[in-house]
């Protein structure tokens, strides 16, 4: 095998290993890649684009939301629910976490707390730019040992 390539894939699975140290991805995400095969090769990528695409829109909505004069908090919530049921199920749990903050600190305040609500908000985004530029340097390592020959071996779950 080609030394260049070698090289390619460990660093690969470095970067990816260490997305999982830092709890950026979790054991989900193994699962998730469990799914991928040769007949669908891009299912993993696929997947994790919608998810980007679907969590920056809501992200997006919430803003929009929490600045209303009326806010509807139903809506709200809404988005909360749907974005940490999507990290939930990709495995990406400081998004997760992140989401699960607001809703703790919905169910703790009487009162609408914007403030409060507008910075758990700030972290959920912090935290989903983080997962976006990770995946997308993950996508991009893929990309060069896919090029250059190579498969990308499967992550095995010891985490």
């Amino acid at each position: 095998m080609d030394v260049g390539l070698t090289q390619m894939q460990r660093s690969l699975a470095d970067y990816r290993n260490s997305m999982l140290r830092e709890g950026v991805l979790d054991s989900q995400y193994l699962q998730l890649q469990e799914l991928q095969d040769e007949s669908n090769p891009g299912f993993v990528v696929e997947v994790l684009s919608l998810f980007l695409t679907d969590s920056e829109k809501l992200l997006h909505d919430l803003s929009t939301d929490l600045v209303q004069r009326n806010v509807d908090f139903q809506r709200v919530d809404a988005h909360v629910d749907r974005l940490e049921g999507r990290s939930r199920s990709i495995g990406t749990p400081r998004l997760k976490n992140a989401c699960i903050a607001f809703r703790n600190l919905r169910n703790s305040c009487q009162e609408k707390n914007i403030p409060g609500y507008l910075k758990c908000l700030e972290q959920m985004r912090q935290e989903f730019f983080l997962v976006k530029s990770k995946l997308e340097t993950l996508f991009n390592l893929e990309q060069q040992v896919v090029a250059a020959g190579g498969s990308i071996p499967k992550l095995q779950s010891s985490f």
